[in-house]
């Protein structure tokens, strides 16, 4: 199976590589759009600020390349927040695949959200095996909020969304890389889609 980690210098793509390694796969780290369209599964990560992470995409190109893959699509944190229409941060315009406005949390919280945060209302087949309430790995200051593609729901101020889906592309808000035994199911059950 061919894994192809988006490279556009904005993700963790070391902790993934290590996750995907400890159960026998080695993913391609490449920012070429051939190499990424010929994939059986990409994996688009993201980590950083959401407009100088779309300023990379759109240099390099893949800004039109992610829109039309047809294989199962994971994106991770940020990755998920650049699949939606716009962010509130830096009013930032995404890929448009999800029909969503990605919002700050207010200052009535801590922001960013740091650390371990329950997931629940689990609906798709990358959460088979997961139980509800199971803890997930979560850094981030912006959230998707509760839609119709949402697959999981996360509560930090209020319920948002930990995962979303539309066809082929699945977002997941937490770290799967950086979530224990849990985390690499997720990470399995998407190479198994």
């Amino acid at each position: 199976m061919k894994i192809v980690q988006i490279d556009y210098g904005a993700g963790n793509v070391k902790n993934i590589q290590f996750a995907f390694e400890r159960f026998g796969f080695s993913p391609i780290l490449s920012s070429d759009p051939d190499e990424i369209m010929g994939a059986d599964k990409v994996i688009f990560p993201g980590v950083g600020e959401a407009s100088s992470a779309m300023k990379k995409l759109r240099h390099s190109g893949l800004d039109r390349v992610i829109p039309n893959l047809t294989q199962p699509v994971l994106g991770i944190c940020l990755g998920m927040q650049l699949l939606c229409d716009i962010s509130e941060e830096n009013n930032t315009r995404g890929l448009a695949i999800f029909n969503q406005q990605v919002k700050r949390f207010s200052n009535a919280v801590k922001v960013p959200q740091i650390g371990w945060n329950s997931i629940h209302e689990l609906r798709s087949h990358l959460f088979d095996g997961v139980r509800e309430n199971e803890f997930m790995y979560l850094l981030h200051s912006y959230y998707v909020p509760l839609c119709e593609e949402t697959i999981a729901v996360s509560d930090y101020e209020i319920p948002y969304s930990a995962a979303i889906q539309k066809n082929n592309f699945y977002g997941v808000q937490f770290h799967p890389e950086k979530s224990s035994v849990a985390g690499e199911l997720i990470l399995k059950n998407f190479l198994a889609l």
